[in-house]
């Protein structure tokens, strides 16, 4: 779906049967901030508390 033209409704699957998390990544992919977040975790030695930190704040750590 990256670089999908977000005005085009062909572009998306039906609202009704999408999965939460599908919707969920929609949404944050587009966030700046987590896109701002993303490109200093990468540039960073990606120690693990950088990225458990980076998890935390955006919700992408899920329970067993």
């Amino acid at each position: 779906m990256a670089g999908a033209d977000w005005r085009s409704e062909q572009a998306y699957p039906d609202a009704k049967t999408t999965e939460t998390v599908d919707l969920a990544w929609e949404c944050l992919r587009r966030d700046r901030e987590y896109k701002t977040d993303y490109k200093m975790l990468l540039s960073s030695k990606r120690s693990s508390m950088t990225a458990d930190h980076f998890r935390w704040k955006w919700g992408l750590s899920f329970r067993r």
